[in-house]
């Protein structure tokens, strides 16, 4: 029987990955922080939920999907993990400046068995990856992360972001100095805030 996780049906067994990999966060904060400690908690709502529910937003058939400021692994060893069975022959492309976090993330993808390329260095080091899907959770303004992953996408692509209560804010400060098409949509763990899916992104 399919588990429903925000609104996406996943098997038990993408269910079981979700938890061990939630495990592995827990044991690797008590060393690094990969997320704060009054989240910990709550670290299924907080983190694993809250990024299962970007992943319906992404294009059928996408072929990559680069998160970038990865951290711990929100949303992009999430994604990567529902799509071992939803969309098997994508290929993820990790983005986190952090030494002992980009560990992490290549241990994780490692003992989870996924097809994730971790890069240990800052965005505007990176060649452009030409990605289908671009994510990004807690980064910076939506202006500041239109100028870093622009050159990552490709024309067609959709960047998928999780914007907080600020939002209307950033949408229009962004809209001053570029153009883009923009759906929102509710976000289920943060009242205020949205799911933003942008494409067609070009500087003004």
């Amino acid at each position: 029987m399919p588990v429903d996780i925000a609104g996406q049906n996943v098997s038990r067994e993408t269910y079981a990955e979700l938890d061990a990999f939630a495990a592995l966060v827990r044991k690797w904060t008590r060393h690094i922080n990969l997320v704060s400690a009054a989240s910990l908690s709550d670290l299924w709502d907080r983190h694993i939920v809250d990024s299962v529910q970007l992943y319906p937003y992404a294009p059928r058939g996408y072929r990559n999907w680069l998160d970038v400021g990865s951290g711990g692994g929100f949303p992009g060893i999430v994604a990567a993990i529902i799509a071992k069975t939803a969309n098997p022959d994508a290929a993820f492309t990790l983005i986190e400046s952090d030494q002992r976090k980009a560990t992490f993330l290549r241990t994780a993808s490692r003992e989870l068995g996924l097809r994730v390329n971790v890069i240990a260095d800052r965005i505007e080091n990176v060649p452009s990856q030409a990605a289908d899907v671009v994510s990004a959770r807690a980064l910076t303004t939506l202006s500041g992360l239109f100028s870093m992953i622009g050159r990552h996408m490709d024309p067609a692509g959709t960047a998928l972001l999780h914007k907080g209560k600020r939002y209307q804010e950033e949408v229009a400060d962004a809209r001053r100095l570029w153009s883009f098409d923009l759906e929102e949509y509710p976000s289920m763990t943060d009242p205020d805030g949205r799911l933003l899916a942008i494409q067609r992104i070009h500087r003004d």
